[in-house]
């Protein structure tokens, strides 16, 4: 009889997640395990605006335990219906959305009560979130009573185990983009090739308009660039509720001729995006992965990320696929940019350098490793190790 595995995630609106778990529903119609995944919410506050969420990416059997926004519901009854959930199921393995939310850690405590394995994600790194002795405790107690651990890629590894977790129990990467279904990887160097024939230098900015985006810093950055480059032009996806502030300042730094604030996008549109832009930017001081990476280089187009980011070590080939500079440092950055219009003039070749680079971030592979993970879990004997790692969490 197949084994069973109940995999909890927080909202609907990442359709990354969505395109994962698909993968991960068809690679189980052939194998040994079978999932259960239960969304909790619709979305999240500062998803809100952003983008709809779409249902379409998410092609496997769910349940949605709430509508709307994931802030909205009252903690207690957060808590008390994802106790009731871990407790009710089935499953032998219960994988976590997270352990920074009070209602995980009661998940947490429900799995220890009624002995069910359990794993959890973690998005973190110690760049994006520095280590402080009152939080790095809670941690390192709540992943000593794990059974094993999702990652994006080897910065959350390294932060994993700095907090005690055990290299044997992490899985990495698992972590892809969701392209638009009209998105075709054989068409997609000819799009780029057309779309970069004029050659002008063009940055793209994809996320948030929020604090740790730092978009200040590539403005900043911008008015430099612009006086060796002067037909430089950026141009910002998103919203958010810096977006006044952000527009006032370019108005400032003289660069409403150069910025182009275009909204929100999603498929298609955002795809001319990626294929028309010199080169992504994204200059974060906070940023786990950095998903937008992903996409730009399936598109063919190279990224320009600062050192917070967590998927440099797997993503970022200087000169090749981008380029890393300390967040934070305009000088850096601009040195950057300049370098990037010359770098990655040769658009095929830049192109086929980040499409073989990204190949094996899509959703399959990042299912098979979290399959993997469960298979090894599942496998583990059944011994307490649980109780007794968690005895020597001060070591």
């Amino acid at each position: 009889m197949p084994a069973t595995v109940t995999i909890f995630h927080n909202v609907v609106w990442s359709r990354h997640k969505g395109a994962v778990f698909s993968a991960l529903y068809n690679l189980s119609a052939s194998g040994t395990i079978r999932y259960a995944m239960v969304q909790i919410a619709d979305t999240e506050t500062d998803r809100i605006g952003f983008s709809e969420v779409d249902y379409s990416f998410h092609r496997y059997p769910m349940r949605k335990l709430f509508d709307g926004c994931y802030e909205d519901v009252p903690a207690w009854k957060m808590i008390v219906r994802l106790t009731s959930e871990v407790v009710k199921s089935k499953s032998e393995l219960v994988v976590l959305p997270g352990y920074h939310r009070p209602e995980y850690w009661a998940m947490l405590a429900a799995c220890i009560v009624t002995r069910k394995r359990r794993a959890v994600f973690c998005d973190s790194t110690a760049l994006d979130r520095p280590r402080r002795l009152a939080t790095s405790i809670p941690k390192r107690i709540f992943f000593s009573l794990c059974d094993g651990y999702f990652g994006f890629g080897e910065r959350s590894r390294e932060y994993l185990m700095s907090l005690g977790a055990k290299r044997e129990r992490i899985f990495v990467p698992c972590q892809a983009a969701a392209l638009p279904r009209s998105f075709s990887a054989e068409r997609a160097l000819g799009e780029r090739l057309i779309a970069r024939r004029e050659g002008k230098p063009v940055l793209l900015y994809v996320g948030r308009l929020s604090e740790e985006k730092a978009i200040d810093t590539l403005l900043d950055a911008l008015v430099r660039v612009r006086t060796v480059l002067p037909e430089t032009t950026l141009r910002i996806v998103g919203t958010g509720g810096l977006h006044d502030a952000l527009t006032n300042r370019v108005s400032s730094l003289g660069l409403c001729d150069a910025v182009h604030f275009v909204g929100s996008l999603q498929d298609e549109p955002l795809s001319h995006e990626y294929f028309g832009a010199t080169c992504l930017v994204l200059p974060s001081h906070s940023e786990p992965w950095g998903l937008v990476v992903n996409e730009a280089l399936s598109h063919g187009c190279p990224a320009v990320v600062s050192d917070r980011c967590g998927c440099v070590p797997e993503l970022i080939v200087e000169g090749q696929t981008g380029l890393s500079f300390p967040a934070g440092d305009v000088d850096a950055l601009t040195a950057a940019l300049v370098a990037a219009t010359h770098r990655f003039a040769d658009a095929e070749q830049t192109a086929r350098a980040c499409m073989a680079r990204i190949a094996r971030f899509d959703p399959r592979s990042a299912a098979a490793n979290i399959e993997r993970g469960c298979r090894t879990m599942l496998r583990a004997p059944s011994d307490g190790h649980s109780a007794s790692r968690a005895s020597g969490v001060g070591r």
